[in-house]
């Protein structure tokens, strides 16, 4: 039994073509997400049917979509296959992908608006917002670091914290820097390589490098950190799955007044000897804590390739969580 038709004025024809796409791609891929509910077209006016009784919630959904995707093109945002995946998802989720899409965190250098793409990845700029200590986990593409960065950049700018501080566990030299050629910035360099590109990315090179110059982007690997009291700073803490729990709880106690601190790691990527991460376990333990939050990514706030959000899911798939025959996955990729 069809339910009630919804009807959905789309205000003016310009912007018909970008709601449904050449040669309709876009309207076969909302046909194709949701097959219980028929879409018509006629003019500028859309029209939504249910074609069974389980089937009003899609259709209403699917109304709210295109209401949604309205407001994406009205706001100059144009769209796409990807876009619309990440926008279906997130109506499923519950979740407006206009407060999402639209948000805007940072300007880059070219004048490139650096939003969040997915409902996961709003949470986590928002609870980098709200809380001194944010820890975002999850598999890598998922903005984790890049994110980070821009919010820093953006505190930066705003004069919120007088230096950005990026940190990372050298893990894969066993902290044994000595052994790389050339000074400090260039021992660390390689384990940092996600941050500085996501800073070159914002700034362009010339910029981030006058702030490395004048010491309001400082550059140093996890061991470092010891003795020290970070004031006025926003830290970042990459791929702090390698760190152990000796070295997160130093870290975590170097937070000093008006600082930010932003954690990210992903579980499946624990490359730190003996398996000992000083994450695993970790929200278990500071869960409780006031202006400190864990937010969690998922598969579907990939924003690589498709391919990579797959390939996530895949192992996500497999016996303990890793490779197909059992073993903890390799590690030491990027986030």
């Amino acid at each position: 039994m069809a339910g009630t038709p919804v009807k959905i004025l789309v205000p003016g024809n310009h912007l018909m073509a970008g709601l449904l796409g050449q040669r309709d791609e876009l309207l076969r891929q909302i046909e194709d997400a949701f097959p219980d509910v028929h879409i018509a077209v006629r003019g500028n006016e859309v029209t939504v049917e249910a074609t069974g009784s389980d089937a009003a919630g899609d259709a209403d959904r699917v109304a709210s979509l295109f209401h949604e995707l309205i407001i994406l093109l009205e706001s100059g945002q144009g769209l796409d296959t990807v876009q619309l995946k990440r926008t279906i998802d997130m109506m499923r989720d519950d979740v407006r992908p206009s407060e999402v899409l639209t948000s805007e965190l940072l300007r880059s250098s070219r004048g490139r608006a650096v939003r969040p793409k997915t409902g996961g990845q709003k949470a986590y700029a928002d609870a980098i917002t709200r809380n001194i200590v944010t820890f975002g986990i999850g598999p890598a593409g998922t903005g984790k670091s890049y994110l980070a960065v821009a919010l820093a950049v953006q505190a930066l700018q705003a004069r919120q914290v007088s230096r950005i501080i990026l940190t990372r566990p050298a893990v894969e030299a066993g902290e044994r820097l000595g052994f790389l050629p050339g000074d400090m910035l260039a021992k660390v360099d390689p384990y940092l390589r996600p941050l500085y590109d996501a800073l070159h990315d914002l700034l362009e090179a010339e910029g981030a490098q006058r702030l490395i110059d004048k010491g309001a982007v400082e550059v140093a690997p996890l061991a470092f950190m010891r003795g020290r009291t970070l004031n006025n700073s926003f830290i970042i803490l990459d791929e702090a799955q390698n760190t152990s729990p000796e070295q997160m709880k130093m870290f975590l106690t170097r937070i000093g007044f008006g600082s930010k601190a932003v954690i990210t790691g992903d579980m499946t990527q624990v490359d730190v000897p003996g398996g000992r991460s000083g994450l695993v376990g970790l929200e278990e333990t500071l869960g409780g804590v006031p202006d400190l939050a864990f937010v969690h990514l998922q598969a579907q706030d990939v924003v690589r390739h498709k391919i990579v959000a797959d390939i996530v899911t895949a192992y996500d798939r497999a016996p303990a969580g890793g490779s197909p025959n059992g073993s903890r996955p390799a590690g030491g990729g990027t986030s």
